[in-house]
Parts: structure tokens; sequence; C-alpha cells
């Protein structure tokens, strides 16, 4: 009966395997670069945020190590640098002043990419964290 018992956990551990290498195959197969793409703000301090064309959006580039992006309403840049250890360095970021609705929101995504002190990347999805704290999550634009 012993032995029945143990075939019936090594094969369980076997399954549960076998369906990782599925979600690291979807993983890798999902993932984009962080530089490049256009990144849609989607939680924002742990609170969900509805995706909106034009808003709440980044893309880092390469060439010159700059972020830009549009907030609430106001177009963002600043300087951005990513090491390979995932640390990242945003700021300070410079906007414009246009008014809008939605103003609060705007000032606490600044704050977050400000705050950022390491990224993390999840098929699709980039995570930025300030010293081990979630503050934004984005996703990639197709």
């Amino acid at each position: 009966m012993r032995f029945i018992y143990r075939i019936a956990v090594v094969a369980g551990l076997a399954a549960l395997t076998a369906g990782c290498c599925n979600c690291r195959s979807y993983q890798k197969k999902t993932r984009r670069p962080l530089v490049g793409t256009e990144w849609q703000l989607v939680q924002l301090g742990g609170e969900t945020i509805r995706p909106e064309e034009g808003r709440f959006t980044i893309t880092l580039s390469a060439e010159n190590g700059q972020l830009s992006g549009v907030g609430a309403c106001n177009r963002l840049s600043g300087p951005c640098k990513s090491n390979d250890r995932r640390g990242l360095k945003i700021g300070p970021l410079a906007s414009t002043r246009m008014a809008c609705p939605d103003l609060k929101r705007e000032q606490d995504f600044i704050e977050a990419l400000e705050s950022a002190t390491h990224y993390d990347m999840d098929g699709p999805m980039l995570l930025i964290l300030s010293d081990g704290e979630l503050r934004a999550v984005f996703q990639a634009k197709p």
C-alpha cells in the first residue's frame, strides 16, 4: 500500500512540474522588452486602473536613456536607467501643466515612477517596485 502511495505522490509532483514548464513557456512567449515597448498602466498603489487610450502610458528609450509618457492629460519625460540586476531609476520627471480631471491620480503616477528602485516582468506585465513594495503594474500594449 505504501508503494502505491509513493507512486501517487511522485506522479502528482511530476504533473505539477510539467504544468510549471507551460507557465514559463507562456511567460517567455509573451514577455516584451522593457525598452521600446509602450506600457499601459493597469494598477497604481494597489488600485486597479481601467486602461484608457492615450492616458497613463510610458515608453523607455534605449538611445537616450529617457522615459516618455502621458499621465491623465499631461506629457511626461525624464531620464531613466536600468541595469542587468533589474534595478531601475526614473526621474526627475518633467511634465506639461495642463489642468484636467484626475490630476491627483497623475501626481500619484509620477510619484510611483520616480520612487522606482527595481522592476520585474511577468509575461506581458511590467511591475514597478520601490524597495520591494509594488507601486505600479503596466501591461504591454499590442
